[in-house]
């Protein structure tokens, strides 16, 4: 009897072991099989920002043999939705979430659910109060907003009243390159700014906006487009109504269209981010934190300054025409 019981109590062990390991391995096996999540703020194929920035998730992706899945919302003003969207992620228990969130504040509490479920949180482009997330990729955005203003310097001597036409109101990138040209700007008692406008990530938007603006305001001198929608919304406004040039536009980004208002004089000057930086580093960082590997709380990927007169250097050619897929 005590024979059999020994035998019995060596099986029980064994099949103990054995079920340990099968866990153990299963486990880590489910560990390296998940995916990376990337959360844009938009997937509209329209916005070549994002675009190029997914080429560069894409090589990162295929660089460190790690699957990312690309989830987004149609526009960049469905906050709701993207919240949603955080929400949903966070079940298929990714390695990461990365994260560019459309709104500074109201992303944080779900944002905040990613870290509580242990999975790693890295924004890009755009972060979130607090700077809950392990890292943030992205332009150095308020500098960039004082690029714009020594940009427009270029063209229009004080006195002068300025317009901002501007995106999604409470994302960090839209506020810092706001304040980046406010700031610029508040201590010369000749200059004025009118509030700003939002398009909501509406080109038409910002068109019908900035048609408005001419309307009511005659004595505008130059207008800030703060991201590429903005921008072009705001450039086929004053190519319409403006077409000695007279009012001088400096924007963000880059875009087929944005190319063509800058070799048509509607557009002085672009401040190009570099996306497929951003989004190579996003991927690249996110692994990183996974690993246990200590990453910086910030990385700028940088931005330029591109006028007519610049945009043929080899430099910049890169910058402007970036590998697109159509």
């Amino acid at each position: 009897m005590r024979i059999r019981a020994n035998y019995a109590a060596i099986a029980i062990i064994v099949v103990l072991l054995m079920t340990t390991a099968y866990l153990f391995v299963s486990k880590g096996m489910e560990a390296k099989d998940r995916p990376l999540i990337l959360i844009p703020k938009t997937i509209d194929p329209h916005v070549e920002f994002w675009r190029v920035l997914n080429q560069g998730v894409t090589a990162a992706a295929k660089e460190y043999n790690s699957e990312v899945k690309v989830i987004g919302t149609p526009s960049e003003s469905d906050i709701d939705e993207q919240i949603k969207l955080v929400e949903e992620a966070i079940t298929l228990k990714p390695k990461a979430i990365i994260l560019a969130a459309t709104d500074y504040n109201r992303l944080v509490p779900v944002a905040q659910k990613v870290i509580g479920a242990g999975i790693t949180l890295v924004t890009v482009d755009s972060g979130l109060e607090g700077d809950i997330s392990t890292s943030l990729i992205a332009t150095d955005n308020y500098a960039a907003g004082r690029k714009a203003v020594e940009a427009m310097r270029r063209y229009v001597k004080e006195p002068a009243t300025y317009a901002i036409v501007s995106f999604v109101k409470r994302s960090t990138t839209q506020l810092d390159r706001e304040n980046g040209v406010r700031d610029s700007l508040k201590n010369d008692p000749s200059i004025q700014i009118l509030d700003t406008l939002y398009s909501n990530g509406s080109e038409d938007k910002a068109y019908e906006q900035t048609k408005q603006l001419l309307a009511e305001h005659s004595n505008i001198r130059g207008i800030f487009g703060l991201n590429e929608v903005s921008t072009v919304g705001a450039a086929r406004a004053l190519k319409e109504l403006d077409p000695e040039h007279s009012i001088k536009l400096v924007g963000f980004d880059s875009s087929m269209n944005e190319i063509a208002f800058l070799e048509g004089g509607t557009l002085q000057a672009t401040i190009v981010q570099k996306p497929f930086n951003m989004g190579y580093l996003a991927v690249k960082t996110a692994l990183q934190v996974h690993n246990g590997e200590k990453v910086k709380a910030s990385i700028d990927t940088g931005s330029e300054v591109i006028t007519k007169e610049n945009m043929y250097t080899r430099e910049n050619q890169k910058l402007l025409f970036p590998f697109v897929e159509k």
